[in-house]
């Protein structure tokens, strides 16, 4: 399993212990209203939006709440969110990538940077990092909504996929970022629906380090994921057979 995958399977079995749902639909909520704001509230000619709800049904938001966000993005006095991204060090020369979305740059940043300086991490230039992730489209797919493994498969690299993992209740299927529509559309036309689906940034190389060091630079992540300005956090930390075993 590669280390995107990995991380991602961290974090399910995390949102269901630590109970992150209304973090989950925070974020969802600001990400329905960014989309609602610049491309309207019909999902039907709205690409962003369309994926928004898709990703709100796949965290099993209620019907209400989705239907809500799109009328609080639609309101003219809706919050106006900037999307930025930050970069910088973790300990051990681990590199982070956060992608934020937020009504307020000042508090995002000084937040951002006192995790960093908590940790002995630290904020770099933007742009500096970059180099070191391939922007990838990842799709989540429970096991249970594939009817037909082979032919799954065959389907999806039609549309496109690079990778193709298999877990024990998820698919995790990888296309090149330009493919990312296509593979949205092959699985509208498969009647599948992702339980998420969105563009990562997979790291090129990947840093090893030892365990207690591993888990203090993973409390750090931790940090950033449960801040409510951070939509999605990268990072080129090696995730060991080892590691893992702590993590279970």
């Amino acid at each position: 399993m590669s280390g995107h995958s990995k991380w991602s399977t961290i974090k399910r079995k995390k949102g269901a212990l630590d109970a992150k749902r209304s973090k989950i639909f925070s974020r969802i909520i600001k990400e329905i209203t960014v989309a609602v704001k610049e491309g309207g509230s019909d999902p039907d000619g709205n690409p962003r939006l369309r994926l928004a709800i898709a990703n709100a049904k796949g965290a099993s938001m209620p019907k209400d709440n989705i239907t809500r966000a799109i009328n609080k993005g639609s309101d003219k006095d809706a919050a106006n969110y900037l999307e930025l991204t930050y970069e910088g060090y973790a300990p051990n020369g681990v590199a982070v990538y956060l992608e934020c979305t937020t009504d307020n740059q000042q508090r995002t940043i000084s937040n951002i940077r006192s995790y960093f300086n908590k940790f002995g991490g630290s904020l770099g230039t933007n742009g500096s990092l970059a180099f070191l992730f391939d922007r990838k489209g990842v799709f989540a797919i429970p096991k249970g909504n594939v009817k037909d493994l082979d032919e799954f498969e065959m389907e999806v690299i039609d549309g496109g996929a690079e990778e193709i993992e298999i877990e024990e209740d998820i698919i995790t299927v990888t296309t090149a970022m330009e493919d990312f529509g296509a593979m949205m559309k092959k699985l509208d036309e498969l009647e599948i629906e992702p339980e998420s689906a969105e563009l990562q940034r997979i790291p090129k190389n990947t840093i090893k380090v030892d365990v207690d060091s591993a888990k203090k630079i993973l409390r750090l992540i931790d940090l950033f994921e449960d801040d409510d300005d951070i939509t999605n956090v990268f990072h080129n930390l090696e995730l060991t057979d080892e590691l893992m075993a702590e993590m279970e």
